[in-house]
C-alpha cells in the first residue's frame, strides 16, 4: 500500500497501567490464597470464591482495554478513513461515511461515526481532575481536529442538536 502524502494517523493518549498492576495483584492474591488453603487442606471461606472471581474478570477487564488502547489508531486520508483498535477495523471511502453523532461523555467527547454497514466511535480529549490537578488524559489529542476532518472531508453539515437530558447536547451531523 502508497502511503499518501496528505495521510495523518492519531492514536489515543494511553492511560497508566498501575490500574491493571493492582488489579492483577488483588486477584493473584486473593485466588493464590484460595488455592493455597485448598492445597494445604485447610477450611475454605465461601468469601474467597465470592471475592476472587470477580477480581479475576475485573483484571481480565483492564487488561483487554489497555491492550485496545495500545492498539488503536485513527487514518484520514484524501480517500478514506480508518479505524482500529486490534479488535475493529473500519475503513469508510469519504462518500460512504452516512452520519456523524457527537454526544458529551464523562471526559471529552463521544463521536460516533456511521457508515451505510460499518461503524466505529472514538473519544476527544478528556482530561481526569481532582482538586484542581490534571490526574490523566483519556481520549485523542487531536480528537477535535479529527472530527473537523471527518465533517468537511464527507461533507455533512449539522442537522439538529440532540437533546439527551440533565442540560446536555449532542449532536448530530448528515449528508441530508
Amino acid at each position: 500500500m502508497n502511503a499518501r502524502s496528505d495521510e495523518q494517523v492519531f492514536k489515543p493518549e494511553l492511560v497508566s497501567r498501575r490500574g491493571e498492576l493492582i488489579s492483577w495483584s488483588s486477584a493473584v492474591l486473593v485466588n493464590g490464597t484460595w488455592i493455597l488453603l485448598l492445597f494445604l487442606g485447610q477450611s475454605l471461606s465461601f468469601w474467597l470464591l465470592i471475592l476472587g472471581i470477580p477480581l479475576l474478570i475485573v483484571a481480565f477487564g483492564i487488561s483487554l482495554g489497555n491492550w485496545m488502547d495500545r492498539h488503536t489508531f485513527l487514518k484520514i486520508d484524501s480517500q478514506e478513513i480508518a479505524f482500529s483498535n486490534g479488535l475493529r477495523n473500519e475503513q469508510l471511502d469519504w462518500k460512504e461515511v452516512q452520519e456523524v453523532r457527537v454526544l458529551p461523555a464523562q471526559w471529552g467527547k463521544k463521536v460516533q461515526v456511521f457508515g451505510k454497514n460499518s461503524y466505529f466511535g472514538f473519544h476527544t480529549l478528556g482530561e481526569v481532575e481532582a482538586y484542581g490537578r490534571i490526574l490523566g488524559r483519556t481520549g485523542f489529542v487531536e480528537g477535535e481536529h479529527v472530527l473537523e476532518q471527518i465533517l468537511e472531508r464527507a461533507e455533512l453539515r449539522e442537522i439538529k442538536q440532540i437533546d439527551i437530558g440533565n442540560q446536555q447536547e449532542g449532536y448530530y451531523y448528515s449528508r441530508e
